[in-house]
């Protein structure tokens, strides 16, 4: 299998699972009292975060798992994109 071609499967991967977290994020920073909206999720996910990093440092003294995945999440998928344009050319 050619590099470019693993490089996008990882890409598609990795938006997955931001998304996913994405959602996560809402739904943790909704269940808290916080106004979201769905359709503008892409928009204000940064505001999500950090209503979500907020709440959970005050609920448990820490940032909640979902802050440093999505982190983590975003970071791969800026890092297979690169990749896949370093293997196409």
């Amino acid at each position: 299998m050619a590099p470019e071609t693993i490089c996008l499967g990882l890409l598609l991967v990795f938006a997955a699972a931001n998304a996913v977290i994405s959602l996560l994020v809402m739904n943790a920073v909704s269940k808290r009292g916080f106004a979201t909206n769905f359709l503008l999720l892409r928009l204000l996910i940064f505001r999500y975060l950090g209503q979500y990093r907020t709440a959970t440092m005050a609920e448990t003294g820490k940032t909640g798992p979902l802050f440093y995945l999505w982190i983590i999440s975003i970071n791969l998928m800026a890092l297979s994109a690169v990749a896949r344009l370093i293997a196409m050319s």
